[in-house]
């Protein structure tokens, strides 16, 4: 990640296999969102995307909170015609809302603080972990705007409508159990161990056959975006493309050999 000449970069971009670690590092402002820091993290989904070598990310934060939400004070005077452009040019929109739409899951780790868009990147990952004191709002309406990263869209989708507008309306904020209940996370786990159990679940995933990971995640999203009959129409001609690939017979030799396989990405 190149950094920027005015001030510190603002994410870490770190590698363990094919696992790509993304760090949101602006610890001394509860890591809120300036215009730079949107930018990179930009650049960093993009990455993800376009390094065959990786096969997954996980998003996590340095410092005590995960994100206290946008920094309006350098944001919010951005806001054009045309509403907020946060996404650098080649980068790819980590909440999924515009642009490029990732091909690779997204394992995200949180603590502390979760804000407004800190809760849309969980709405965005695939599997989300949460550190048991992490505090998470929406919190927009308490600021004269709405949630404009996705969760209008897939906060009711992934905790039903009176879950999702009891915490969107009203602003307030909830903690991890609550989180956990209404589906927003997968996993709560002590404090300080958020990081070791996302970085697990997103070696696990690093470990299965690459080009079915992306073919599952695709499917999936394709019956939420479209629908179950379009999901339907694509489920043999993947299964098809992916039968014949360099990792299923891969997959068959570790099987009939009770071997650990090596996958490939072909």
């Amino acid at each position: 990640m190149t950094q920027s000449s005015e001030s510190p970069a603002r994410i870490t971009i770190d590698r363990d296999g094919h696992v790509l670690l993304i760090g949101l590092n602006r610890p001394e402002k509860r890591n809120a969102a300036d215009l730079q820091l949107l930018n990179e993290l930009s650049l960093a989904y993009a990455e993800l995307e376009n390094d065959a070598e990786l096969r997954v990310a996980l998003v996590y934060a340095h410092g005590d909170h995960f994100t206290g939400g946008l920094d309006l004070a350098d944001v919010a005077p951005r806001i054009g015609a045309d509403g907020l452009d946060t996404t650098a040019e080649g980068g790819i929109n980590p909440w999924q809302v515009s642009g490029t739409a990732l091909s690779k899951p997204v394992v995200i780790a949180v603590q502390g603080t979760c804000l407004t868009l800190g809760v849309e990147l969980v709405l965005s990952a695939d599997i989300a972990v949460a550190a048991a004191s992490t505090r998470f709002g929406q919190i927009e309406v308490s600021r004269g705007i709405l949630p404009f990263g996705g969760a209008t869209i897939r906060f009711p989708r992934a905790v039903g409508w009176g879950n999702a507008m009891r915490w969107m309306l009203t602003g307030d904020l909830f903690d991890a159990a609550e989180a956990l209940r209404i589906g927003l996370v997968q996993e709560v786990v002590a404090d300080g161990e958020q990081y070791a159990r996302g970085l697990e679940l997103a070696r696990r995933i690093a470990a299965q056959a690459p080009l079915a990971v992306q073919a599952t995640l695709a499917n999936a999203r394709l019956a939420v975006r479209e629908s179950d009959a379009a999901a339907e129409a694509g489920l043999q001609p993947a299964l098809v493309r992916l039968a014949g690939s360099e990792d299923s017979a891969i997959g068959m030799r570790a099987f009939l050999s009770r071997t650990p396989a090596e996958f490939v990405g072909r």
